[in-house]
């Protein structure tokens, strides 16, 4: 009875030892699994899309944290149907907004996205406008309280650790002010992402001005979202030769009247070796990046 006492203790002693093993590896696998998963998490791709909304500009840039910010919402609703196959059919919420200038082929689509999402925040120039596209927009920005953030000069934004959005045009407060080219007013920002970098230019034509203003290290880009669809009055050779893209972008509708992009801007990005990608030959265009460097594809 003795012996059967001690082979019984002696199982049950060795059944706890498993035991205690099996628990002491779960939680070591789970702990390694945790943290692996924030690694992941916290190195994820910048995911930058320029969309094909015809003759416009629309895009979107989610970060590794997804902080949403759409850039322009294009001449027409098309942008709704883009936006809600890019973004899960549950989110509605858009961090921040950036209206480059207030042409209807840049704000018209963005009446309708404010109409279905909750926008946390307007970065705009108020420079004055009084197409019926605009003035909607900015109807339903008032009515819905959203935060407007005018840039009247050169500032930085960072919404995560390791994302910056440097804003370079225009040097001065542009709000409720008259131009003779609204093209002048565009908001143009250098979006930073660790190592790599993406240059919007909305449709300015002044980028002589705005190269003589700015360090040439600063415009100097992976990729550029080419200046006023292509055209030459924006896209003048020594600006282009600082930039350096490797990629180009052309926001541009397919047969549009305007005959953009002007092929000498074609032979201008092609001469300096950037891949060209353009909205209507392309669609869609995604221009990832992992922090070490943007790689650019169309549909």
């Amino acid at each position: 009875m003795s012996r059967y006492r001690s082979i019984i203790i002696i199982t049950a002693i060795i059944v706890l030892a498993l035991v205690t093993l099996a628990l002491y590896q779960s939680g070591r696998m789970s702990f390694l699994v945790t943290k692996n998963s924030l690694a992941t998490s916290t190195a994820g791709l910048l995911s930058v899309t320029f969309f094909d909304v015809g003759q416009g500009d629309s895009a979107l840039i989610v970060t590794p944290r997804q902080y949403q910010i759409l850039v322009d919402g294009g001449p027409d609703n098309a942008i709704a149907a883009k936006l809600g196959a890019a973004l899960p059919f549950y989110d509605r919420d858009l961090d921040l907004v950036i209206l480059s200038h207030p042409h209807a082929d840049h704000v018209a689509g963005l009446v309708e996205i404010i109409k279905r999402y909750r926008i946390k925040k307007i970065i705009m120039t108020g420079a004055a406008h009084t197409a019926p596209d605009y003035l909607e927009f900015l109807k339903l920005v008032k009515a819905k309280n959203i935060p407007v953030q005018v840039i009247d000069k050169p500032q930085d934004f960072s919404p995560e650790v390791g994302i910056d959005l440097s804003f370079l045009w225009p040097r001065e407060s542009l709000a409720e002010k008259t131009m003779d080219n609204l093209n002048n007013s565009s908001i143009v920002f250098k979006l930073t992402y660790a190592s790599t970098s993406y240059l919007f230019m909305g449709d300015l034509e002044e980028e002589e001005q705005l190269a003589s203003a700015t360090p040439a290290a600063i415009l100097k880009s992976d990729a550029l979202k080419v200046g006023h669809h292509g055209s030459t009055n924006a896209n003048s050779a020594p600006f282009l030769q600082l930039v350096s893209p490797r990629y180009a972008i052309i926001s541009v509708g397919a047969d549009n009247s305007y005959g953009l992009p002007n092929y000498r801007t074609i032979h201008e990005l092609t001469a300096l070796g950037a891949r060209i990608f353009r909205t209507d030959q392309n669609g869609d265009v995604k221009c990832p990046s992992d922090g070490r460097e943007v790689n650019c594809s169309g549909r």
